[in-house]
């Protein structure tokens, strides 16, 4: 195992940047995610750790120890890839043990290493058969064998399950979480699947345009979002964004639309007031699906709304209403009695809402000057 430290590091493909200033610390042992959707980066990131790309600037450490100019094969680091990469003319054995007789071990230590790769990810079955007459899942078994058998400091993972099956994905995941906690190597996985990422990391780094949006805990990053974009990227509905504007009179404040106005507590919704009140002006309200209500019409609280659309989803219903120029969409139980075309009113937990200044940041997460 080791740890794992990118110092502004970048990544320029002629006037792109596709991977811009980013430093992060993977501490030896974790199990961190890097996710964001197509061209944001986080395969440059994995393939320049690897070194099968070279860093434009900034610096590359594992284990203490700076790699920016070491050959691949020198780092100890072992990389499972979207495609497997088997070699298709040998073996379930002769994949696994490649990377071993490549570095002229001894066949006996060969043969045992095989052997004991195979056997923790039960595949010890099928060490002659050769890969196309595998399945999908038993192809990426035989992968992940191959990059234990290395016994490597670092795992690199690049959406090694998004070839899978719906099922077979899910079955793999939790085979994966599981080999970390038996092997406790530093893995750093590449993915666009939030459900993945939140089940499956120690920590996300949500990443756009080449850079890191926020990293953290799963259940903090889609708890407290530090930007639009990972409000809107995490969450399935994600989370509804409505644009406004921020109002300050004798110490209170009002998030302001042409149809309404909702009053709004800084201290409970746990924004410090003097950063509130230098937010004062546009601004978008966040709140997600299931920190809505829905109420009668002639409630006295909440916002005059107009079911339009309802989504029954199994375990959720997901309600759309008309809410002014806005839609929005709630989450409810499946048994909820509610009908398309029916005025609503709809009320939101402030304690679980957000606020973002025009720099689309979480003013939850501003510091008082």
């Amino acid at each position: 195992m080791a740890e794992v430290v990118l110092r502004q590091l970048s990544k320029h493909f002629g006037d792109v940047r596709a991977v811009d200033n980013v430093s992060m610390r993977i501490p030896e042992g974790e199990f961190l995610v890097l996710l964001g959707p197509s061209g944001c980066g986080k395969s440059t990131i994995l393939r320049m750790i690897s070194g099968l790309e070279d860093a434009t600037s900034g610096e590359i450490a594992i284990g203490g120890e700076l790699v920016n100019f070491k050959d691949p094969t020198e780092r100890n680091l072992a990389m499972v890839f979207q495609n497997y990469a088997l070699y298709p003319h040998m073996t379930v054995f002769k994949n696994i043990a490649f990377p071993l007789e490549t570095a002229k071990r001894k066949a006996s230590d060969v043969k045992e290493a095989v052997e004991k790769a195979a056997a923790t990810l039960e595949i010890g079955e099928l060490l002659d058969r050769l890969p196309e007459q595998l399945s999908g899942g038993q192809r990426q078994r035989v992968a992940l064998a191959r990059a234990i058998v290395r016994e490597p400091r670092v795992f690199l993972m690049d959406e090694p399950l998004s070839n899978l099956d719906a099922q077979l994905r899910q079955q793999t995941r939790l085979e994966l979480m599981a080999l970390h906690e038996r092997l406790g190597i530093t893995t750093i996985y590449v993915t666009h699947d939030q459900v993945e990422a939140m089940t499956m990391g120690r920590r996300i780094a949500v990443m756009q345009g080449g850079k890191v949006q926020q990293i953290g805990p799963p259940v903090e990053v889609y708890q407290t979002p530090a930007t639009t974009f990972v409000a809107t990227f995490m969450g399935a509905p994600p989370m509804n964004l409505i644009d406004g504007e921020i109002r300050s009179t004798n110490d209170t404040f009002q998030f302001v639309r042409q149809e309404y106005s909702l009053d709004i507590e800084p201290l409970t919704m746990g924004i410090d007031p003097s950063v509130l009140e230098q937010a004062v002006g546009p601004s978008t309200l966040g709140v997600r699906p299931e920190h809505f209500s829905l109420g009668p019409p002639d409630a006295v609280s909440g916002i005059p709304g107009i079911v339009v659309f309802l989504e029954p989803v199994g375990s959720d219903l997901f309600v759309t209403v008309d809410v002014g120029e806005n839609q929005v969409q709630v989450r409810m139980p499946p048994e909820a009695q509610v009908r398309q075309g029916e005025a609503v009113r709809v009320t939101f937990d402030l304690h679980r809402s957000h606020v973002f200044s025009t720099d689309e940041r979480n003013l939850r997460l501003i510091q008082p000057a």
